[in-house]
């Protein structure tokens, strides 16, 4: 029998990285930079509150459980400093030097897998781990903690009270990421840069301001969904290469909503649910052949919807104008 109940809290589960990394994207494209460099950034975040998770743990006596306040803010802090980071370095080859958008995301992603197994490999070393992992345990508890009350709510508690607060802020975020770029003037000065920085331009606005803007809070939002992966999801446990193909499927997830942070939230539990639905399909010898094609399921349905969306012609369903291209002032 399929467990709904059991199925769509790991469903929310997976979809959580999913939602952080599909809202900062989108936040970034609606300013028109196409950063392919999420993946990268994903798992910078990740290993970023991994090595401030890791330190701050070395530093309790044993037995020590650690302050919950501490045990939060500083791997938060220290993902959301490298997912920064990755949003500055994105922002200052293609906004400042205007390099081509597509190479550079790609040389962010393969830059950020490769920074994160470096220092995840020498994190395992430093613990002197027999396997190829680390877990920190002290720390991802409070990541992880739900609501005391959920466990007495039967279905209702495990449904929608069983998650730690990571996936509640990611929830609120895209709610509140599509409330200002609707009905704000920020969200309006930001979707006219990437419409027409020329024009926006021409009005008064800061296509460089925005554009840098834009970027560096979308990494960071993206850099969340790395840190909820390893700290909650994953219980803190860090091992190379385990994130998979969540930072494509975030992008994905992109064209998915059609750039709308609020379809996003739904959109990301659908996914994540896609994701994982081969785990609770028929098991057996004769059935394995198939679940490699399940795993195909949410690019499938990407590809269907992107079909659909270029069909339908409408503006509101296309990408922003000037999506991937850099803004030259002196041609204005």
């Amino acid at each position: 029998m399929f467990d709904i109940v059991a199925f769509i809290p790991r469903a929310v589960g997976q979809g959580i990285p999913l939602l952080c990394g599909s809202t900062g994207e989108t936040i970034t494209q609606k300013a028109g930079n196409l950063n392919l460099g999420i993946p990268g950034v994903m798992y910078v975040g990740a290993i970023s509150g991994v090595i401030g998770s890791f330190f701050y743990e070395k530093s309790l006596p044993v037995g020590d459980p650690g302050n919950a306040f501490l045990a939060i803010m500083i791997p938060m802090l220290c993902s959301l400093l490298g997912s920064l980071i990755m949003g500055l370095i994105y922002s200052f080859l293609t906004v400042s030097l205007r390099a081509n958008q597509n190479v550079t995301g790609l040389a962010m992603t393969t830059f950020g897998i490769g920074f994160g197994n470096f220092f995840g490999g020498s994190l395992i070393k430093l613990s002197g781990a027999d396997v190829p992992s680390i877990a920190l345990s002290r720390t991802s508890a409070y990541f992880s903690k739900s609501l005391p009350f959920a466990g007495n709510l039967g279905w209702f508690g495990r449904i929608f009270l069983s998650y730690g607060f990571l996936a509640y802020l990611a929830i609120i975020i895209s709610f509140v990421a599509a409330f200002v770029l609707k009905h704000t003037r920020v969200g309006l000065h930001l979707r006219a840069v990437g419409e027409s920085p020329t024009t926006a331009d021409a009005a008064g606005i800061n296509v460089t301001k925005y554009k840098y803007m834009a970027t560096c809070i979308g990494c960071m939002i993206a850099g969340l969904g790395g840190l909820y992966y390893v700290m909650d999801y994953a219980c803190g446990v860090w091992s190379n290469d385990a994130f998979g193909d969540r930072g494509w499927l975030a992008i994905a997830l992109v064209i998915f909503t059609i750039w709308r942070p609020d379809t996003g939230v739904f959109a990301s539990i659908l996914f994540g649910g896609l994701y994982i639905l081969y785990l609770y399909l028929p098991t057996g010898l004769e059935h394995m052949e198939y679940k490699e094609l399940y795993k195909m399921i949410p690019y499938v349905v990407t590809l269907v919807v992107l079909v659909f969306t270029s069909m339908r012609n409408k503006r509101e369903n296309q990408p922003p104008q000037s999506l991937g291209l850099s803004y030259f002032r002196e041609e204005r």
